[in-house]
């Protein structure tokens, strides 16, 4: 009975402490982002604060994804010290219990927790970021200013039988397949610029974009209105979509037939397969940021040195957050396949974590 009764015991204070860590750090990104919103909403007309604050909200998931893992390895490292500086570690061990007894509860914990993060909290997460743009194009839509060329933004080039065409969006929405704010660039058959069209949005048809809203420029002639306005596209959704759609906005469930379209049209689909194999490995890299915590949080609180263990946990979870954000950029730019980007960190962390807890344990 002692050692279930501590094998749940510990696993409850652990996931009591990253509970506690990730509903922080979640207050402190919806805070700095509600921020930021009130500052790009200052230009808008029909903005309000419950208007942005609800949008800030909706952002708010995708956000905290990214600073999970951090989450994870500082609620470890604050659950084991403070174990530590109420003794009961030390008494674990007078009972025989070692420390990869009480530190298996966490690594269980940590992977159930990172397998509903990948299946569950991933796909709600996708899904209010896209309400968010969603809401956020209607009221950037009624601005006047949003018909104002840009040179930032989303671009594609197109070609049909009229010729060819360069797209602006300054927003997407619905993987790509309605955009905001958008520019469009016509040229004829010899590759002459023809006119430039602007449009408050844009919807892919098939074979044809739907524009709404638009005004033409060509050179020597008055601009011209319509409300309504069909430019002929070659483009199908899944070009679309490699253009506009961040790998990012695409639930888990999803990924794997986004990923088999992109293939059979002829795209590169690194940036999902990438976002595909992070998630896989998600549960496997918070428990090698368990494992990290733990190797620098199981010192006795009488032996000192804590300020540096913590120091030194933060240090190893940074170097390895820079470590991912290299192997993922090596992948977009198809220098690493996105198998060996996803699963490297995991890896390094995973083994640093597993041989310092090892040397520190059994010599």
């Amino acid at each position: 009975m002692a050692p279930g009764t501590l094998f749940r015991y510990f696993g409850k204070r652990f996931f009591t402490a990253v509970i506690a860590t990730f509903v922080s750090i979640v207050a402190i990104a919806a805070m700095a982002d509600y921020v930021e919103m009130m500052r790009r909403g200052s230009d808008w007309a029909a903005a309000t604060p419950w208007l942005l604050f609800k949008i800030s909200m909706l952002r708010v998931p995708q956000i905290t994804e990214q600073i999970m893992p951090f989450s994870v390895l500082v609620g470890a490292m604050m659950c084991y010290l403070t174990l530590s500086r109420r003794l009961e570690l030390i008494i674990a061990r007078a009972s025989g219990v070692s420390a990869w007894q009480f530190v298996a509860p966490a690594l269980i914990v940590a992977f159930l927790f990172g397998t509903f993060a990948t299946t569950v909290y991933n796909p709600v997460s996708a899904m209010l970021h896209e309400r968010s743009k969603r809401i956020e194009a209607e009221l950037v839509g009624e601005l006047p200013s949003a018909l104002e060329e840009n040179t930032s933004g989303f671009w594609v080039r197109q070609k049909s039988d009229d010729g060819g065409a360069i797209i602006n969006a300054k927003s997407s929405r619905e993987q790509g397949s309605a955009l905001g704010a958008v520019t469009v660039y016509t040229f004829d058959s010899d590759g002459h610029f023809a006119e430039r069209i602007e449009a408050k949005s844009a919807t892919l048809e098939q074979g044809y974009w739907q524009l709404d809203d638009v005004h033409i420029y060509a050179a020597g002639s008055p601009p011209v209105l319509h409300p309504n306005y069909r430019l002929a596209t070659n483009l199908t959704l899944e070009q679309v979509r490699e253009s506009f759609a961040t790998p990012e906005t695409v639930p888990f469930w999803q990924l794997p037939s986004y990923i088999e379209k992109a293939e059979r049209a002829g795209l590169a689909a690194s940036g999902y397969r990438l976002q595909y194999e992070e998630l896989l490995s998600r549960p496997f890299l918070l428990v090698a940021m368990v494992l990290l915590a733990a190797a620098v949080s199981l010192r006795f609180f009488r032996f000192g040195g804590v300020q540096k263990m913590i120091l030194g946990g933060i240090a190893a979870g940074f170097s390895l957050f820079i470590l991912s954000k290299v192997t993922g950029d090596m992948s977009k730019a198809e220098l690493l396949s996105p198998v060996a980007a996803a699963w490297i960190p995991v890896l390094v962390g995973g083994l640093t974590g597993f041989v310092a807890l090892l040397y520190q344990e059994d010599g």
